[in-house]
């Protein structure tokens, strides 16, 4: 049986035809049916991916369905995600298979990663769906995982260039280069750099309503201080050993940005910077050791540096740097105790065991006065099981997570460290593939929980050193239909719907402590519970003449209601900018060389507090996007001869118009996005 290809591939070999590097040997052909993940997956890659009008990886994740993005506005402007409601502590985000950290205050600005070097993002709930993994892996209520390109050669090519340069509105400049290459058969070189520039300035309309819905005011302004002035460079080594591969990486990030600030009491302009160094050095190898163990070893060192400054005297002068270290070990061991490649061979039931154990230091310092130098050893340890059998996939774990704090510098208000007790977390996950072909049931059970971080426990006189961990019960079912087509009209369609029900208890808040307006307090006040929907629709059309058709659409449905404190006005209410619907849509069309794509994006009603009172009542938004793309070999080729087709450059022109009908948006209360803007690509491949 010959299997169909997924839509990205069927795409990407008409890309890849009309540039003349098809080889008919790259053509898969297999008997058994399409693996399903235990774990549902939100993935973007291919064709898809590269259609969406996105400068970074924030950009792209808002297309998954039960995602709601924090964005503060500008090109290097804070930008966050939100999983189901959970918080954004709770999402942990992965870099080539190793979690990107950050014990100072938890969160992840995914505004940084350019979308330059990436090839897929997959999003998961619960975790991702295996169980040869580091110990970390499991220690999240959802996974962000961000692959960048690994290098491919096409036949008798040793090296691969792109030249890349991005202009735009808001004064965009960002030129790229990636060079890869082939050392040896089994040792390739990447190296990737670039530079991002903008001032950005952009156009906004801003008005505000009184309750009775006349204008309180309508003025027209120029959004200021959002510059951001930005390198990346990444160099990476990849091996491949029998049964095995290996690879290291370097990265480094330095930038430069303007804090646009909210836009209150008649302040149009801020002066806050910031100024952020990024670095780390991370590695990982994996081999199968003999007939049924695999080992997977991971390390990882990082230095990140960030300085905030505040010189306006009329609030507060704040001049802060905070410099965070972090080592990590994780050793990973899978055993295939029964199958074809297990101690025990079996051809319908697969059973394997793995056991791993992560070791990771952070330190913190600052120049805060009577700050205490906080460093914290992690231990984590991960037990797991999975079964395939005929009709039934199945994963179990459970995660022993062992958190040791100590102060370099206590003080009287901090004498000691906090000190948390083991926590033991299990998960359970389940999918079913009945008899009826192509449709797959699936369920999953998780707890698990996040530390406080060095701010919330030890920021100088703001930490509570006696918080405790915040938990997350989820519990999730599913079902997924997926079928695909080898000729015809309609050659892929894949329809999700998943029903979830969340709790996040021992919540941490922030609550002001006495009358100062910089006096904030932390305690465990919080409990929340979330009741959502995802839908997710994907497929994929062959029209006519080599015309191929994408469409993907994403909804999602949530209640998420604020139970903390029944004597509030907050009780009971929709939690801050959780929206009740949303979603996305996009449109692919490719012939030939060329692509056009479209995309959409809905946020509904929802409130900027948990007090779901008409003032504090926020507007529905949406964007429309477009790109359009051209793909061509700058002179021909000799189709007799394949190595002589593989060296032909090429040439991408794109054009992307975003907020193609100039809305004037909202994402957090009083930071004004901006209205319709555009950006020119030109890219040379060879």
């Amino acid at each position: 049986m010959v299997s169909a290809m997924p839509a990205d591939s069927l795409l990407q070999l008409r890309q890849d035809s009309i540039a003349r590097q098809f080889e008919l040997d790259e053509v898969l052909v297999s008997a058994r049916r399409r693996e399903e993940p235990v774990i549902p997956v939100q993935k973007l890659q291919g064709v898809r991916l590269d259609g969406l009008s996105t400068q970074s990886v924030a950009d792209a994740v808002r297309y998954f369905s039960g995602v709601q993005l924090k964005d503060y506005g500008g090109v290097g402007g804070l930008k966050t995600v939100d999983v189901r409601s959970m918080g954004t502590h709770h999402l942990g985000v992965f870099y080539d298979g190793i979690e990107i950290g950050n014990a100072q205050n938890g969160t992840v600005d995914l505004g940084k990663f350019s979308m330059d070097n990436i090839e897929e993002i997959a999003l998961y709930n619960g975790q991702k769906s295996e169980i040869f993994q580091p110990a970390k892996d499991f220690g999240s209520a959802g996974t962000l995982y961000i692959k960048t390109r690994r290098p491919k050669f096409a036949n008798g090519k040793n090296y691969n260039v792109h030249i890349t340069m991005k202009a735009g509105t808001f004064g965009l400049a960002n030129p790229s280069i990636l060079y890869e290459q082939k050392l040896t058969d089994n040792i390739h070189l990447s190296a990737n750099l670039e530079y991002t520039y903008a001032h950005g300035r952009y156009h906004f309309r801003y008005r505000k309503f009184l309750p009775d819905g006349s204008v309180a005011w309508d003025t027209t302004a120029v959004r200021q201080n959002g510059d951001v002035d930005a390198w990346r460079a990444e160099l990476g080594f990849f091996g491949y050993l029998p049964e095995g591969k290996w690879h290291i990486k370097g990265y480094f990030y330095n930038s430069e940005k303007g804090i646009p600030g909210a836009i209150v009491n008649n302040v149009w302009k801020n002066a806050q910077r910031q100024w952020d160094r990024n670095a780390f050095v991370q590695a990982n190898f994996t081999k199968r050791i003999t007939k049924g163990y695999d080992l997977q070893l991971n390390a990882k060192y990082s230095n990140d540096r960030m300085r905030y400054l505040n010189p306006d005297t009329t609030l507060m002068y704040i001049d802060n740097t905070f410099t965070q270290q972090e080592v990590y070990l994780s050793l990973a061991n899978r055993l295939a105790v029964v199958g074809v490649k297990g101690l025990v061979p079996h051809r319908e039931v697969n059973w394997d065991i793995s056991l791993s154990a992560d070791w990771q230091w952070n330190y913190l310092d600052a120049n805060l006065k009577n700050f205490v130098y906080p460093s914290r050893n992690t231990v984590l340890a991960a037990l797991a099981t999975q079964l395939d059998w005929k009709y039934i996939k199945a994963q179990a774990s459970v995660l022993g997570t062992f958190v040791f704090d100590k102060l370099h510098q206590p003080t009287l208000s901090m004498p000691t460290a906090n000190k948390q007790a083991p926590q033991f977390t299990p998960a359970v996950f389940l999918t079913v593939h009945p008899y009826l072909e192509d449709l797959y049931l699936r369920a999953f059970y998780k707890r698990i929980f996040r530390m406080p971080t060095f701010n919330d426990l030890y920021y100088t006189d703001v930490g509570n050193i006696s918080l405790k961990p915040e938990y997350t019960t989820q519990y999730d079912g599913g079902a997924e239909y997926t079928k695909s087509w080898a000729s015809g009209t309609l050659r892929m369609l894949d329809i999700k719907v998943d029903g979830y029900f969340n709790q996040v208890r021992n919540k941490i808040v922030a609550i002001p402590k006495g009358n100062g307006q910089y006096r904030w307090q932390m305690l465990n006040l919080g409990y929340v519970e979330i009741r959502g929907c995802d839908v997710n629709l994907s497929t994929t059309l062959y029209l006519t003449h080599d015309v191929f058709l994408s469409l993907a659409a994403a909804y999602t449905y949530q209640k998420a209601q604020d139970f903390s404190d029944p004597g509030e006005l907050t009780y009971g209410g929709q939690i801050a900018y959780i929206p009740w619907h949303s979603g996305s849509a996009t449109v692919n069309l490719i012939w030939q060389g060329l692509s056009v794509n479209y995309s959409f994006i809905y946020v509904g009603e929802r409130y900027h507090n948990s007090a779901n009172i008409p003032a504090n009542h926020e507007q529905p938004w949406y964007t429309h996007d477009m790109s359009l793309s051209y793909e061509f070999p700058l002179c021909k080729s000799d189709n007799r001869e394949p190595s002589t087709r593989n060296r032909i450059p090429r040439l991408h022109l794109a054009l992307e118009i975003n907020n193609l009908l100039n809305q004037q948006y909202e994402v957090i209360l009083n930071y004004p996005m901006p209205g319709i803007n555009g950006r020119g690509i030109v890219k040379l491949l060879f």
